[in-house]
């Protein structure tokens, strides 16, 4: 028993500890199952903290790769580059007095999206800019009911006051630069002459398209940090605009008021429809007074296209009796005739198919050189024209310029029509002699009397005199007939003044030279000339010996008379004696 005893207790101890065990090994065997659990929850999490990392490397190294196109964006939301106008130059007279000037304005903008509520936004905008047309507040209101778009104007060039009043309103995008608008004192005086700049300060007529490049100067740039509203914090980056030169012109603000005065009288006087003055000095070829009548109200172009135009220069009229200086000066000067050499004139002269009479009717004369030009004989200075013949005809004209601009630099410049020898007909040697059948500027024809005041020299007529600190010097003058004839023309011009048709261009104290001119004005299909529409003029040159003022007047389709020695005689008297005085020029 006591032998066997401990065996037994192995044995009941084996037993005991294999249900033990069995108890050990099932818990066990129970650990091995959740262990597994665990560690597969374990490479779960570590599979999508791995994914997780892939992916969020992969957009940073995505965002690296498009940092610049980011930043890019971020500096377009954060600044904004903006134009600093250059000042425009102005345009004076001869005595520096404004003709044209640049003042203070602002230009008020909008960010479209920004607006919570546009029409409001629109409206109160209108309010504080003093938009009251109709047309203007929809405009405005559509543009700024663009949700994606990032810029819009909102008013151009207006008053710093009204601007600062629409910045008060405090509107999220709504901001102003700087700009300047273009003014001129003169209020429309010179018009046509001057031109006009644009709302972007380009130069599109006149003086102010032909010198734009001088006039403009460079603009400059900033670059500005910006607010989210949009509204500007400092300046990061700025390069200084460049002021434009100024433009200093020959014309004398005085005289060419008192030019664009005489003409608005002389067209109402006589019910025409236009008239152009031109005032130049001919030792120089400076053009003192350019006027063009009707007037550019306020420099305004965008009210009628039809008296924008600088007539003086653009325009092309057929000259009539003016032009028998040419005829008679270069048969002077040829020796052709000479200037008592006398002609039996008729009342008429037949040449091919027409028949050319005088403007009033006369019996048969017998007129010199001198008498023909002093009474306008027309059948006298076609005799002169056909003693002359063709060649030689043309020649002088070719000399004194016409047919090609005169080079005063002046957009628009027409070089008139001067027929060439293959294209005249059997009428043309009679047409010519007396200013018919051949178109001219009244710049071209000014320029050609101005060279017989010149004592037979023909200076470059010009407008500009000095551009920033470059004064300009004009080709030297070309030499068109001897002095001895130019002094001989310039008597006969007096004699007409003081006995002959223009009589009434007298100036108590000062002995004055001129010519009239009475032309017919063709018919629009070319069919002929009008016998209702005619073109009146008179150039004079004064004091009569050495001139110092040439002064032409061109009254189109007067109706009060139709002659140049009536309508534009005395408007030229008129402008020579205010010329006179305002230049000091003695009797």
């Amino acid at each position: 028993m006591p032998a066997s005893s401990p065996g037994r207790r192995r044995a009941t101890g084996r037993r005991g500890g294999g249900l033990r065990s069995l108890s050990r090994v099932a818990a066990r065997g129970g650990g091995i199952a959740g262990g597994r659990g665990l560690d597969g929850r374990i490479r779960l999490l570590r599979f999508v903290f791995i994914v997780f990392l892939v992916v969020v490397g992969g957009k940073a190294v995505a965002l690296a790769s498009s940092s610049e196109n980011l930043n890019r964006i971020a500096l377009q939301q954060q600044t904004a580059s903006l134009v600093l106008p250059a000042h425009r130059g102005d345009i004076l007279d001869r005595n520096g007095r404004e003709l044209a000037v640049g003042k203070p304005a602002q230009t008020v903008f909008a960010t479209p999206y920004l607006l919570h509520e546009p029409k409001v936004a629109a409206r109160a905008l209108c309010a504080a800019l003093r938009i009251k047309k109709k047309r203007e507040r929809r405009a405005l209101e559509k543009a700024l009911a663009q949700p994606r778009s990032g810029f819009a104007y909102v008013a151009r060039k207006v008053d710093p006051d009204l601007a600062k009043a629409a910045l008060a309103l405090e509107l999220p995008g709504v901001g102003a630069y700087a700009e300047e608008e273009r003014s001129y004192p003169l209020r429309g005086s010179a018009a046509q002459v001057l031109g006009f700049a644009g709302i972007d300060g380009n130069g599109l007529a006149g003086v102010e398209k032909e010198y734009d490049k001088q006039l403009a100067g460079v603009a400059g740039s900033e670059v500005i940090v910006r607010d989210p509203a949009g509204h500007a914090l400092r300046t990061v980056q700025q390069t200084q605009p460049t002021s434009g030169e100024s433009v200093r012109l020959t014309l004398d603000e005085d005289i060419q008021y008192t030019a664009e005065y005489v003409l608005e009288h002389a067209v109402h006087g006589s019910s025409a429809t236009a008239a152009t003055a031109i005032v130049m000095d001919p030792r120089t070829g400076e053009i003192l007074a350019m006027a063009n009548v009707p007037e550019v109200k306020n420099n305004d172009f965008s009210l009628n296209q039809a008296h924008d135009r600088n007539r003086a220069i653009t325009d092309a009229f057929e000259p009539g009796s003016i032009f028998k200086l040419v005829t008679i000066s270069g048969a002077l000067a040829d020796g052709t005739v000479n200037t008592h050499q006398k002609f039996t004139l008729p009342p008429t002269i037949p040449v091919e198919d027409r028949i050319i009479h005088e403007a009033e009717a006369r019996g048969t004369v017998n007129y010199n050189v001198k008498d023909i030009l002093v009474h306008s004989s027309n059948v006298g200075a076609v005799t002169i024209g056909m003693k002359m013949g063709q060649s030689a005809l043309l020649r002088w004209v070719k000399a004194y310029g016409f047919g090609k601009d005169t080079g005063i630099a002046f957009p628009g410049e027409s070089p008139g029509i001067v027929p060439a020898a293959e294209q005249w007909s059997g009428t043309t040697i009679a047409n010519m002699p007396m200013g018919q059948g051949i178109a001219v500027t009244p710049l071209q024809i000014t320029a050609a009397f101005a060279a017989v005041a010149n004592h037979g020299v023909y200076e470059q007529p010009h407008l500009v005199d000095q551009v920033g600190t470059t004064v300009y010097r004009e080709p030297p003058g070309r030499r068109v007939i001897p002095a001895r004839i130019a002094a001989e023309v310039r008597d006969m011009l007096a004699a007409a003044v003081d006995h002959g048709t223009g009589v009434k261009a007298q100036i108590p104290g000062y002995v004055v030279a001129g010519k009239t001119g009475t032309a017919e004005k063709p018919l629009p299909d070319g069919s002929g000339y009008s016998k209702t529409d005619y073109v009146a003029s008179f150039i004079g040159m004064v004091p009569a010996d050495h001139p110092r003022l040439v002064v032409m007047v061109a009254v189109d389709s007067p109706r009060t008379s139709i002659f140049g020695g009536d309508i534009a005689a005395p408007a030229v008297q008129q402008i020579m004696r205010f010329a006179l005085q305002q230049l000091e020029i003695a009797p």
